[in-house]
C-alpha cells in the first residue's frame, strides 16, 4: 500500500502546483486525483468549451428587425462584466469564458458569434495567451488568430471592434512571467492592424495604465480583472467604439 500511495501523492502534488491550487494535504488523495483527471478529460473532449454557451446560443432568438445586436467576445475580463448593468436595455450579448486564449476563442467564433447574427463583435483577448494559459506561444500566432476572427466576421457581414489588452504588471497565477512588454507589443500590433484594415480600435489601455504599465489603483483587486470602477471606465469607451462600428454601415 505504501509503495502505491507514494507515487500518488507525488503526482497529486505536481498537479496541484500545475493548476495553481492551494498546496494543502488532500483528505482523500485518490478522490482528488480522480476529480482532476475527470476535469482534464472534460477539457480535452471540449478544448474550446463550446458546451459553455451552446444551449444559450440555441435559445437566443434572432435579432429583431432594426436591432443592432453586439457580441462581446473574450475571456474572464469579458465574462465577469455585467453588460446589463453597464449598458441597460442594450441588445448586448456576453460570450466571455474565463481563462481562454485566442485559439480557443477562434474555435468557437462560428457558434458564439456568427450564429447569433450580431451587427458588431467586440473582441477583447490575448492576455491569457501572454500568460501561457494553453502553453507558450508567439505574438505572431496570437496575431494570426485575430486575423482569422476578423476574416470570419467580415465574410458574415459583422463589423469588428478590436480592443487593446488591459494593462497588467504581473499575473497572480504566473508570477514568473513579465507581461508588460508583450502586452505593449501586441497592443501596438492591434492598433496598427485595425488602422490598416479599417476596423475600429478600442483603447482600454491608455486610460487604465499607471506609470508602471499596470492597472491604476482602484480599478482592480488583483491587477488583471477590472472591478466596478474599472468597468465604469471601460463602458463609455466600448459604447463609443460600437457607435463608430455601426456608423460604417
Amino acid at each position: 500500500m505504501r509503495s502505491f500511495m507514494k507515487p500518488v501523492f507525488v503526482l497529486l502534488a505536481g498537479l496541484i502546483l500545475w493548476t495553481g491550487a492551494a498546496a494543502q494535504p488532500p483528505s482523500d488523495p485518490c478522490a482528488s486525483l480522480r476529480e482532476h483527471q475527470q476535469a482534464m478529460e472534460s477539457r480535452f473532449r471540449d478544448w474550446p468549451d463550446l458546451a459553455r454557451y451552446r444551449e444559450d446560443d440555441a435559445q437566443l432568438a434572432p435579432p429583431a428587425k432594426g436591432e443592432s445586436r453586439v457580441v462581446f467576445l473574450g475571456d474572464s475580463i469579458t465574462q465577469i462584466w455585467s453588460l446589463s448593468d453597464s449598458f441597460p436595455g442594450k441588445p448586448y450579448v456576453n460570450r466571455g469564458i474565463s481563462g481562454q486564449t485566442t485559439p480557443q476563442i477562434l474555435l468557437r467564433f462560428r457558434q458564439d458569434v456568427i450564429a447569433l447574427q450580431p451587427a458588431v463583435v467586440v473582441i477583447l483577448a490575448g492576455t491569457n495567451d501572454i500568460a501561457e494559459n494553453t502553453g507558450p506561444t508567439t505574438l505572431a500566432a496570437i496575431e494570426d488568430n485575430f486575423i482569422s476572427m476578423v476574416d470570419l466576421a467580415r465574410r458574415n457581414g459583422i463589423h469588428v471592434v478590436l480592443a487593446s489588452l488591459l494593462p497588467a504588471f504581473q499575473y497572480s497565477w504566473r508570477p514568473d512571467l513579465a507581461p508588460v512588454e508583450k502586452i505593449r507589443a501586441l497592443n501596438d500590433w492591434i492598433k496598427d492592424y485595425a488602422a490598416k484594415e479599417g476596423l475600429v480600435f478600442l483603447d482600454y489601455y491608455s486610460p487604465m495604465a499607471n506609470d508602471k504599465r499596470g492597472l491604476k489603483a482602484g480599478l482592480s483587486a488583483d491587477g488583471v480583472h477590472p472591478n466596478q470602477a474599472g468597468y465604469a471606465v471601460m463602458a463609455p469607451l466600448a459604447e463609443k467604439a460600437i457607435t463608430a462600428a455601426l456608423a460604417k454601415n
